[in-house]
């Protein structure tokens, strides 16, 4: 049994453990599966034998992630399509420093950077780099000698690159960017919007063979023009948007007869031109949009 006082000190942990979970997994039901599976085990343990509530639910959901990382990298394989992280709903906190560092590690490109890394690379990275415990801590938690989980995070800042893996564009930039291709889509008015993306721009959609969805990205700014005024512009010119924070920046949901259709979100470099754009179609990763909270 768990008293109230237990389940108050997990649910204190939840919003922690969510963002950790869903930051090694990239996706949002995976996340809640092993935060479940972790209150479980929280549940039929001796919890007075538990001197650090949150490093004992760190570590266990991390070890759960990890099962869970290997199974999916294997289902991966056969996916249809380009794959693209689960979008979810964030609230962005404009006055807390903190707060944007860390949604700069939630977005899309950052994500995508992690696929980069092994599993035990992606979560000494993100248990060291993004939530500041310690290497002792780290190490214990991937039972492995201090000395190799240093190398583990070394490799994973150089496969990622540390000068822009949590770049964080400002956000009126980022709203700009978004009239620009809203603008683009609803009256044909491209000339912002091209303006604004990077001569190496890239254009990836996940429709996990469910919808219709371009297979491949397409590189390049002609390449990308191309496909969102003659084709993006035919395909949405009559949807409904709705700017909403995503993966912690500026993005959009798009809705025909208020179902969900498609969602949009960006990378930029640090200039402010943009690098990337997301488009995420397959229906089972549009199905839980509402707002969710996260660390």
């Amino acid at each position: 049994m768990v008293d109230a006082n237990d389940t108050q000190r997990f649910e204190q942990a939840r919003p922690h453990l969510l963002g950790l979970a869903y930051r090694i997994l990239g996706s949002r039901a995976d996340a809640e599966d092993a935060v479940q599976d972790t209150f479980l085990k929280w549940a039929n343990t001796d919890r007075t034998l538990v001197e650090n509530t949150r490093a004992w639910l760190t570590t266990t959901c991390t070890r759960r992630c990890l099962d869970l990382l290997r199974a999916t990298h294997r289902a991966r394989v056969n996916y249809v399509g380009s794959w693209l992280p689960e979008p979810i709903h964030t609230a962005i906190d404009n006055e807390a420093e903190a707060k944007l560092d860390l949604a700069g590690s939630l977005t899309t490109g950052f994500l995508l950077m992690l696929e980069r890394l092994t599993p035990k690379e992606r979560a000494a990275y993100l248990l060291h780099e993004v939530f500041d415990h310690p290497y002792v801590e780290v190490a214990a938690t991937l039972e492995i000698q201090e000395a190799a989980c240093r190398k583990l995070v070394s490799r994973a800042r150089t496969r990622i690159g540390r000068d822009q893996a949590r770049h964080l564009t400002p956000l009126v930039r980022q709203s700009e960017l978004l009239a620009a291709f809203e603008v683009a889509i609803t009256e044909g008015s491209t000339g912002r919007l091209s303006a604004m993306l990077a001569s190496d721009v890239q254009l990836t959609a996940d429709g996990g063979g469910k919808v219709a969805a371009i297979r491949d990205s397409i590189h390049g700014k002609t390449g990308v023009m191309a496909f969102v005024s003659q084709r993006l512009r035919n395909y949405w010119a009559d949807l409904q948007w709705q700017w909403i924070d995503i993966n912690g920046a500026r993005g959009a949901v798009l809705k025909r007869d208020e179902a969900v259709t498609a969602v949009i979100s960006f990378a930029y470099d640090p200039v402010g031109q943009v690098t990337a754009i997301y488009i995420v179609r397959n229906p089972d990763k549009l199905a839980r949009l509402d707002a969710v909270a996260i660390h």
